[in-house]
């Protein structure tokens, strides 16, 4: 049971960007640094990456995961950092359990590391690395009513102390980025996609958020593969009812970084 909080904690959603977000100073950054000291402090959290795929759902259980840097072609300085905080492998097992009651396939793995979806930001909203991480897959080729039920079943995790977290992307086509401006007013297709999804998540209309690729305008521009938006059906699905925007910021005129905060209920 819940030993520190009177209330579950909450899930959120959060957009990662580019893994220059760990070292930049930027809105987004920022909003991360502040975003972690105002929450009730988690005894653990459990962060499903964009970066993380598998095609049933796998969970981290080493007792200190390595940090990944899965990119290239950024600064030196961003592959000497590292985000040393241990793992909670018996958490893992737990989270496992759940999703294996609510007849998912779920595994285990003690081998995979943090890749840059999980430690990036946990990095700006928890910077000592002192708050044991679990990481969890997405699932690309399944839909996003099956990642809200992923998060369901992990709801109880809530009750118990461990922040759920999706970490994505709200507009994510890197083929459609204007690398001439860094901070940029979103182009009107990026715009119009963000603005309907924020909608339907402020409104709790989880049935046509779900339904994304046939109701959205632009979806599959906004999203020319889709996990980068995953994560975000996981939180959601881990509280249920409406979220909260908590923050709205755009980079490269079509990279939305917006995050939500859910609570559940109506």
């Amino acid at each position: 049971m819940n030993t520190q909080h009177t209330m579950p904690l909450p899930s959120l959603f959060i957009s990662h960007g580019a893994p220059t977000l760990a070292l930049e100073d930027s809105l987004t950054g920022r909003f991360l640094d502040a975003l972690g000291p105002v929450l009730p402090r988690p005894r653990a959290i459990l962060i499903a990456s964009a970066h993380m795929h598998a095609a049933q759902p796998v969970l981290t259980t080493s007792p200190a995961p390595a940090t990944l840097h899965d990119f290239a072609g950024f600064p030196r300085e961003l592959y000497a950092v590292r985000y040393p905080a241990p793992g909670a492998p018996m958490l893992a097992t737990h989270a496992a359990g759940l999703l294996r009651d609510a007849g998912f396939d779920a595994t285990t793995n003690a081998a995979l590391p943090l890749d840059h979806g999980a430690w990036v930001p946990l990095l700006r909203m928890y910077p000592q690395a002192d708050i044991p991480v679990v990481a969890l897959s997405v699932s690309p080729q399944r839909d996003a009513a099956w990642h809200y039920a992923l998060g369901a079943a992990l709801a109880p995790l809530r009750d118990d102390d461990v922040l759920l977290i999706g970490s994505g992307g709200f507009v994510h086509n890197l083929g459609a980025l204007d690398w001439q401006h860094a901070a940029h007013t979103p182009i009107p297709w990026a715009r119009d996609f963000a603005a309907w999804l924020a909608a339907r998540v402020t409104d709790g209309d989880g049935a046509s958020a779900m339904d994304w690729r046939a109701q959205a305008p632009q979806a599959l521009r906004a999203h020319p593969t889709p996990e980068h938006l995953l994560p975000l059906f996981i939180a959601w699905g881990a509280a249920g009812g409406a979220g909260t925007l908590l923050h709205e910021a755009w980079e490269y005129a079509t990279l939305a970084l917006h995050a939500f905060r859910f609570d559940g209920g109506a």
